[in-house]
């Protein structure tokens, strides 16, 4: 079954360009703000959307991104809210890919079952569980794809070649490559070492490979687009939404624009590194 993340990657081979892949806590700094700001990325130009499910202790991810998930709990979000929020974009928009990114705990307490028939209902495409390894399958992978999700897994610089076939024995819709060892928002990746990285992973699979962790600038997306087939930023667009706030971390009249402005920025860079021309 050919799936929205599997059209959109094909239709960007076709056009010779790399997918901007950007990230979002569901619920930061509220569930208004926050589906305000779901709704306008496409037209910013983002070509997959990351949610995050906002979690009480996200291991695996740095200050920025702990902050926003704090946010979010605190302004009342769920993950129940969250799939409401996938379903109110639905309502307009059937072909941006929609990626749940977290952890397995709430998912857990939800009812596995209960999640995938309610995610798939909704919307949802894919999923990218950090802290459920291949080992762990039977848990929530093997049920998503029964169900029709993707189940997106991470690879990273320490993923040696011995490793790599099981990473990717159930993986569907890309592989998420970690360009930096370490917590989310760490230092930036080298384009250099991420192309060769990228090309060892494709000798063995044929699924595409996005890039991720420490992309900030359009310059640092173009570069990384050169030789990846998505570019993922997260902590700068968080970053971005908790500049915008005031000093309770409410939003303000500048919070939407501030995420769009920079997710169009980045898009052209990643447009750009092709010879795409920007939209």
């Amino acid at each position: 079954m050919t799936t929205r993340i599997d059209r959109r990657f094909a239709a960007l081979r076709t056009e010779g360009g790399a997918a901007l892949v950007t990230f979002l806590t569901a619920g930061d700094p509220d569930g208004e703000t926050s589906l305000a700001i779901l709704r306008a990325l496409p037209a910013a130009g983002a070509d997959v959307v990351e949610l995050g499910m906002p979690f009480s202790d996200p291991m695996a991810d740095g200050p920025a991104i702990q902050m926003s998930s704090q946010r979010a709990i605190k302004a009342g979000q769920t993950l129940k809210k969250t799939l409401a929020m996938v379903r109110a974009f639905r309502q307009a928009d059937d072909a941006t890919p929609i990626v749940l990114m977290g952890y397995y705990n709430p998912i857990y307490v939800y009812g596995v079952e209960r999640f995938l028939v309610d995610a798939k209902s909704v919307g949802v495409d894919g999923l990218i569980v950090v802290d459920l390894p291949p080992e762990e399958d039977e848990e929530l992978c093997l049920p998503a794809l029964a169900a029709g999700l993707s189940f997106i897994r991470l690879a990273t610089p320490t993923t040696d070649d011995k490793r790599l076939p099981a990473v990717l024995a159930n993986t569907s819709g890309f592989v998420y490559y970690v360009s930096v060892t370490g917590i989310t928002g760490a230092a930036a990746p080298d384009p250099g070492r991420v192309a060769g990285a990228v090309s060892r992973i494709k000798r063995h699979t044929k699924l595409p490979v996005a890039v991720g962790f420490g992309v900030r600038t359009a310059e640092q997306a173009a570069g990384i687009a050169a030789g990846a087939d998505g570019v993922v930023v997260g902590s700068a667009l968080v970053n971005a939404i908790k500049g915008s706030l005031d000093g309770d971390d409410k939003a303000t009249a500048k919070t939407v624009t501030v995420v769009v402005n920079l997710v169009a920025e980045l898009a052209r860079g990643v447009r750009g590194a092709r010879g795409v021309a920007a939209e």
